[in-house]
């Protein structure tokens, strides 16, 4: 286990001695039948459901649920509006704007670099290698005595791979502080989540999301799983009460769907793999990156002409072909199976149209 972290040395001094917003149900504990505390309207709401009353601010029923799937005890669990919400609370808790710095290493979600801006905190970019695996020796040299978080997406957004076990390993033992492990497509992926390593790790945060394989994206609740301690400051920043109640009901009933969901996978597993399969013996794709996410990333010619083509046919994709490491790539979610082979005709008449165009 890991021995040289200190939490309370890497939180901001604001936050240590911030005293939380305590809401009327954080005070109250237990069953009553007359509720006169949180000055809510006690006739009732318009609505069929009874939300005229203020929902758990700490998601108990949530957690307990999450708990018997996931194996990651409550107190492990902070539940936040999208997985954005842990990500925008991380730079507050540990990161002084304009002093500190955090480590991101692209190709990767922008929506860390997106919040680093939004938090006046600055950032290093360490690019992936060429075969999208982290570059220990640079995330070594960018380090200095203000970095306070790292990064990092596995299976990774856009290009789908996941990152080396042992040199995500390797940056837990050997960095004091936080380390970001972004699991939003651990479902899809035959690597073991990092969830399992909270006790071994204190400096460990995994987020993980209900956007993706169980198909809750319209609901925004993220995850993260982590030490008691560092819920503990998750808990202490969020607003009081940042899950809906009618979010906490609906993903409650879906959390009953398990072997639904597992089927769900499996089929879209099929499905990249197919795609994949597909895609490659197009003569103008150069190639596939191998995917453990419901994506593919795809290197081939004229891809902003494929791009805006597809775009009129009414199927729209991800142009990354702008971004670094990603040149002259697409990105394609795996859909259907009337979606994915409405799309490959899609990519098919396109190059033949482009061919025969070249070719008059």
């Amino acid at each position: 286990m890991k021995e040289s972290f200190s939490l309370n040395a890497l939180l901001r001094d604001n936050i240590k001695n911030l005293v939380p917003y305590s809401s009327a149900r954080d005070e109250f504990k237990g069953e009553a039948s007359i509720l006169l505390d949180a000055n809510e309207n006690a006739f009732g709401s318009p609505y069929s459901r009874n939300y005229n009353r203020y929902p758990d601010p700490l998601q108990h029923q949530l957690k307990d649920k999450l708990f018997q799937i996931k194996g990651v005890p409550s107190s492990h669990i902070f539940l936040g509006n999208g997985s954005d919400e842990a990500i925008d609370i991380l730079f507050r808790a540990f990161c002084e704007p304009g002093k500190d710095n955090v480590i991101l290493v692209p190709p990767t979600y922008g929506m860390y670099e997106v919040s680093a801006n939004i938090n006046n905190v600055g950032y290093k970019k360490v690019n992936l290698t060429r075969d999208y695996q982290l570059d220990l020796d640079g995330i070594a040299a960018a380090i200095d005595a203000h970095t306070k978080l790292i990064f990092i997406c596995s299976p990774n957004n856009p290009t789908g791979n996941s990152i080396r076990r042992q040199d995500i390993e390797t940056i837990l033992v050997n960095f004091d502080g936080i380390v970001v492990i972004d699991e939003a497509y651990i479902n899809f992926s035959k690597q073991a989540s990092f969830t399992k390593d909270l006790a071994e790790f204190p400096n460990l945060v995994v987020l993980q999301t209900l956007s993706k394989a169980w198909g809750l994206a319209a609901l925004r609740l993220g995850m993260a799983f982590a030490s008691p301690d560092i819920i503990a400051v998750f808990n202490k920043i969020k607003p009081p009460y940042n899950i809906n109640q009618a979010t906490q009901e609906i993903v409650l009933e879906a959390l009953q769907g398990v072997e639904q969901v597992n089927e769900w996978i499996k089929s879209i597993v099929v499905e990249r793999d197919k795609l994949t399969q597909d895609l490659s013996l197009i003569a103008e794709v150069d190639y596939v990156t191998p995917s453990d996410a419901n994506f593919i990333l795809v290197k081939l010619e004229e891809p902003r002409a494929l791009y805006t083509y597809l775009v009129e046919q009414g199927i729209i994709v991800r142009d990354r072909s702008k971004v670094e490491l990603c040149e002259g790539c697409l990105r394609f979610t795996v859909g259907t199976p009337a979606e994915n082979s409405r799309l490959l005709r899609a990519v098919q008449a396109f190059y033949v149209d482009v061919n025969s165009a070249n070719n008059a």
